[in-house]
């Protein structure tokens, strides 16, 4: 049990990699920032499993769907 824990908190900070916004110029930071706070918030405070990999990916769709629409604003 004790390894499947270890192997899904591996995963979720693999995750954590499509969060950062650094690269990013600013105005596109400004947009995926919060959500790479609280990509953080969640891995630190939600229990590791399938539950918080679930909320994570979603997340990271929604954040994928803001920077998107900074980039295409109409569509």
């Amino acid at each position: 049990m004790e390894s499947t824990m270890a192997a899904e908190d591996a995963v979720q900070e693999r995750m954590l990699r499509w969060f950062e916004y650094l690269h990013l110029p600013p105005a596109l930071q400004e947009i995926s920032k919060p959500f790479g706070e609280l990509a953080k918030s969640i891995c630190r405070s939600v229990p590791g499993g399938p539950e918080r990999t679930v909320s994570l990916r979603k997340l990271l769709e929604a954040k994928d769907a803001a920077v998107r629409a900074k980039l295409n604003p109409g569509c």
